[in-house]
């Protein structure tokens, strides 16, 4: 039987803005397994992102539970809160959010020297392919080049579970399909789970699961028999 890695149940999240409250999540339910591939569908403003920030400690929920390793992460208090989003999880984002005045590697090691356990910056550069670029600055640097240093800088931590928010929404086709690339691959060589946020039905293909949201619910889940290869993908 999957290992289930985190529990999320009865997620809501309400934001006061003047007299008006806007229900982000009305109650959200669903489990998280060791070494899966979830795509999470959504248009823009359905609530996916504010899962991704509520599973990943950068927000809280208003109500609701997140158990990960016997732990609500909904309920920890800020220490807590800190060391799981220092060790559980990574994170990447559509825009890159490099340090500008270190080096690609830098940007890797700081990473890792966060993690009891890192998985060696130098190793995950020759993994993105991009080795011979360690001592260059960020704007030395393409867009997706940008990417694949934000996936080995998440990586590195050895996260057990891998968030990411549209990673590939400011990027070309052929650019978004190496880095779908190297998400999969870490999925399989390092057996973590991945979760990815877009608005791109086609990514959903390549998915074990595929979570549907709208209107700040989860509106169904599809399992996906046979997932296909990034390379396969077209948008």
């Amino acid at each position: 039987m999957e290992k289930i890695i985190m529990e999320v149940k009865g997620l809501t999240k309400d934001y006061i803005m003047g007299e008006v409250t806007v229900n982000a999540l009305r109650g959200v339910d669903f489990n998280l397994y060791a070494g899966e591939f979830v795509v999470v569908l959504g248009p823009s403003g359905s609530g996916k992102s504010t899962i991704l920030n509520i599973i990943g400690g950068i927000d809280r929920a208003t109500t609701g539970s997140v158990m990960v390793n016997n732990c609500d992460i909904a309920k920890a208090n800020e220490r807590e809160f800190t060391n799981y989003r220092k060790s559980a999880v990574g994170f990447v984002f559509q825009f890159y959010n490099l340090i500008p005045n270190l080096t690609a590697l830098e940007n890797i090691v700081l990473a890792a020297e966060l993690s009891a356990d890192p998985i060696p910056p130098q190793e995950l550069l020759e993994a993105i392919g991009l080795a011979e670029r360690g001592g260059s600055f960020p704007t030395q640097l393409s867009g997706g080049q940008q990417q694949r240093i934000a996936i080995a800088r998440a990586v590195t931590k050895n996260p057990s579970i891998l968030l990411c928010d549209e990673p590939t929404g400011a990027l070309d086709h052929t650019t978004g399909i190496q880095v779908l690339r190297l998400l999969k691959d870490f999925n399989e060589k390092y057996k973590k789970t991945v979760v990815i946020i877009t608005h791109n039905a086609q990514i959903g293909e390549m998915g074990n699961r595929v979570f549907h949201i709208k209107d700040g619910l989860i509106d169904r889940i599809d399992t996906v028999e046979n997932p296909i290869a990034p390379e396969d993908i077209s948008w």
